[in-house]
């Protein structure tokens, strides 16, 4: 409770851009909206300041616990770089949840960049696959969020318009952010638990 009120998360809580009202149930919807948060505070990794999507996705599956907490009650992991074929090829989903309170998947795609309309189309295709291929009958429609860096309202308003499936647009903030040269004299996690052992 002491983390979610130093964390502002009355402040975050339901504030993503979705298009969950007019793509989900009622019921389902108010939960989903309630479920995001935005931005999601990522304070808990330690990343260089020329971070791509790939060491995001790492350093958060690394601190899966952190992560899980900061998405909050309800999430289940299901893995990373999940492989998804269509067709003749294949796509791999950043991250991939179950929501307990839900009952459903959701995709989560994450973006080391300001939000672009495209990216709204790839998650759309990505929920759109796991609907097909993963949901049972049993399970409600998936979901998907994109977590980006930075965000302009009104542009992913504009873009989750027309898009099929319910989607959440949120971004991220990351405080803890090393120099190469200093992230380069640190030792690694390894390291210290080597020395540990000692």
């Amino acid at each position: 409770m002491v983390h979610e009120i130093e964390s502002n998360l009355y402040e975050r809580q339901g504030k993503a851009i979705t298009n969950f009202g007019i793509k989900l149930p009622e019921l389902q919807s108010d939960l989903a909206e309630q479920t995001l948060k935005d931005p999601y505070n990522f304070d808990f990794l330690t990343l260089t300041e020329d971070y791509n999507e790939k060491e995001l996705e790492n350093a958060l599956t690394e601190q899966i616990t952190q992560f899980l907490l900061e998405l909050g009650t309800g999430f289940s992991y299901m893995g990373s770089q999940v492989n998804i074929k269509v067709g003749e090829s294949n796509f791999y989903l950043d991250l991939l949840f179950y929501h307990v309170k839900l009952h459903c998947y959701i995709v989560v795609e994450l973006k080391t960049e300001k939000f672009k309309p495209e990216f709204a189309g790839q998650l759309n295709f990505y929920v759109t696959a796991v609907n097909k291929q993963m949901k049972t009958e049993e399970d409600n429609q998936t979901i998907g969020i994109l977590i980006c860096k930075d965000k302009d309202n009104v542009v992913a308003e504009y873009s989750l318009e027309n898009i099929s499936q319910p989607i959440g647009i949120a971004e991220y903030e990351l405080t803890k952010v090393l120099s190469k040269e200093l992230e380069s004299n640190l030792p690694t996690i390894h390291e210290i638990e080597e020395e540990l052992k000692e």
